[in-house]
């Protein structure tokens, strides 16, 4: 394969105008003769510049010809140019460590963003062509034929584990942890006044160039920045009260942060790694998502029913959407920038709104109770929304066009949470908060295809693809420790001919001496406030009873609540030969102000 040999030839002129007539020897003492100190450094500094410009182009090379050629010159075109467009991704970030040139830095950077989304639009239209030549041959064969998908060992995906502090890395080519980055320290350490780490580590978003990502933490009201090539933090940013979750610009050039305590959106300068500006909102901003080209930002609340359309050259709101209620936790845009979907946790329902002017609603589906997260994904067999429903322990497929049809209801397991499609659109991954767990989803067939178990109760999900471009991508990983130790437990109405509806999960994670007990529970009544209680008997009077936590049941007759004790042993040990000398306990919750028993824990423990 000789095509790209030109354009390397074109990058050594482009380095020798730059970096001047040594640049491309790689001999730094050549470029250092009768030059000041200060001249001699830069001089040095260019030249690792200009090694490492040749080297993508050198790597883009051997991509390029290694690339499987198949005749047609579309899936040709898309196997060759995603490494070329990479290698020109390469080469500007190597330029942009000691370029000078304004227009030329203008241009490098436009380069990584445009380059990286053709990039994915080239992956989707090659995912759509294999799987249109796998359906053509399966036609000519009279036989069905399995698409094969374009999940990477580059790829990667990463969830906030809220309750041990940490950053689950996954290889969906494998669906394996590969380790986890760790951020803070669990409870009660964490709340040490001496404490330096991070607290609550809950919310996630990536660079378009697919190489930083940023962890928001509501407790330590932080963002996180990491490369994802080697897991090393590049930097924190301290930002207002209670931030939920964050994501980049289109281009790359700012990180919109939502300040869920307060009434704003933080926009950081991802170089200088400070606030920039605030973009005034309704109260509690719960996410920030961009159309793809960049012109809107959607801004959904979860204390306001509004959502807000940003003009990203004004920084203004101009348009107020209603949501249907006011506890909005996440959204998502679609590819082509025409649909924007969020959630309602509260109400139990997903809204879609038209992504262009006037920004109408035009569906309010009814999803189910603790609806968490939604991600839209485009493949060979259509355009489709799925939604994870924590009361439900399930994720709930949609058909997107004028009017959304469900088409399938997939179990789970434990409180799905976040979510979010491969690069191809061939999976979905849904991280389980009461599971401590990341399942993945063929979404041809919409079934589960594994389980990878990971840090305590994730949170928000991302799938990047191409994170890691070269290497294991294992540095600065550390094993799950404590963090794997966790059981999970299910509490059931008392009795099965009682008519009720209600049902909950529970997850107790290891803290150390203390654990962290959270419960997840759907089908009671709607404003009804609750206590769970820590009871010696499954079995009227239920012996001795200590109140863990009362909760109040949301419009959807759903809530999550957490209490913190030593549990987990009283819990999960079987009280042996001795039963009266055992202290083995049990899970039960009634209404506040009275004793009948609206759910008891069911016998059977996962740990």
């Amino acid at each position: 394969m000789t095509i790209a040999r030109p354009l390397i030839h074109l990058t050594c002129a482009i380095v020798l105008c730059i970096f001047g007539p040594g640049a491309c020897s790689g001999n730094g003492k050549q470029m250092t003769n009768s030059r000041s100190d200060g001249e001699d450094q830069r001089s040095v500094t260019a030249a690792g510049a200009a090694f490492e410009m040749m080297s993508a182009m050198a790597k883009m090379d051997r991509d390029m010809a290694g690339a499987a050629m198949t005749g047609e010159a579309d899936r040709d075109f898309a196997a060759m140019m995603i490494p070329h467009h990479q290698g020109a991704i390469d080469m500007a970030k190597a330029y942009l460590v000691e370029g000078k040139d304004p227009a030329l830095c203008r241009l490098a950077q436009e380069i990584i963003v445009t380059q990286a989304q053709e990039i994915d639009v080239m992956r989707l239209r090659a995912a759509a062509l294999q799987a249109k030549a796998v359906d053509s041959a399966a036609n000519h064969a009279q036989a069905a034929t399995v698409v094969t998908p374009t999940v990477m060992s580059h790829d990667r995906v990463y969830t906030c584990d809220q309750t041990s502090n940490t950053i689950s890395v996954i290889d969906p080519s494998a669906n394996k942890l590969l380790g986890v980055i760790r951020l803070g320290d669990p409870v009660p350490g964490a709340l040490s006044p001496l404490y330096k780490g991070q607290l609550l580590v809950h919310g996630l978003g990536f660079s378009p160039d697919h190489h930083t990502l940023a962890a928001v933490s509501i407790g330590s009201n932080s963002v996180t920045l990491i490369n994802t090539s080697t897991n090393a933090i590049k930097g924190v940013v301290y930002v207002g009260r209670s931030p939920h979750e964050a994501f980049f610009t289109p281009d790359g050039r700012e990180l919109w942060v939502t300040v869920r305590g307060e009434d704003y959106v933080s926009v950081i300068d991802p170089v200088k790694m400070a606030e920039i500006r605030r973009v005034k909102t309704a109260n509690g901003p719960a996410m920030v998502l961009f159309r793809p080209d960049g012109r809107y930002a959607f801004v959904p609340s979860s204390f306001t029913p509004e959502l807000d359309v940003v003009d990203t050259h004004t920084y203004e709101v101009v348009v107020r959407v209603p949501q249907a209620s006011p506890f909005c936790p996440n959204l998502a845009v679609s590819h082509d920038g025409t649909e924007v979907w969020f959630t309602l946790k509260d109400s139990g329902k997903t809204q879609v709104m038209k992504a262009i002017e006037p920004f109408d609603i035009v569906a309010t589906l009814e999803t189910g109770p603790l609806t968490n997260h939604v991600a839209l994904v485009d493949n060979a067999d259509g355009k489709f929304g799925y939604v994870t429903v924590g009361g439900e322990n399930a994720v709930k497929v949609f058909r997107r066009g004028d009017k959304p049809q469900l088409i399938a209801t997939i179990p789970t397991g434990d409180l799905p949470h976040g979510v979010w499609g491969s690069g191809d659109g061939s999976r979905i991954y849904v991280g389980l908060e009461n599971q401590d767990a990341v399942i993945a989803i063929d979404t041809h067939t919409n079934k589960v295809i594994d389980t990878i178990p990971i840090g305590q109760q994730p949170q928000a999900l991302v799938y990047i693809p191409d994170a890691v471009p070269e290497g294991q991508g294992t540095a600065n990983l550390v094993p799950l420790g404590d963090s794997g130790k966790a059981a999970h437990l299910a509490l059931v109405a008392p009795s099965q001919g009682s008519g009720s509806a209600a049902h909950a999960t529970v997850s107790v994670n290891s803290l150390g001496a203390l654990d962290l007990l959270q419960i997840a529970v759907s089908g009671l009544k709607p404003g009804q406030s609750y206590t769970l209680w820590l009871v010696a008997s499954r079995t009227a009077p239920f012996g001795k009873k200590e109140a863990l936590v009362t909760f109040k049941a949301n419009a959807a007759g759903a809530q999550v609540a957490q209490a913190v004790a030593p549990l987990r042993r009283v819990l999960t040990e079987p009280a042996g030969q001795n039963p009266a000398a055992s202290d083995e306990r049990f899970l039960l919750v009634t209404e506040v102000d009275g004793m009948e028993p609206r759910l008891i824990q069911r016998e059977g423990i996962s740990k």
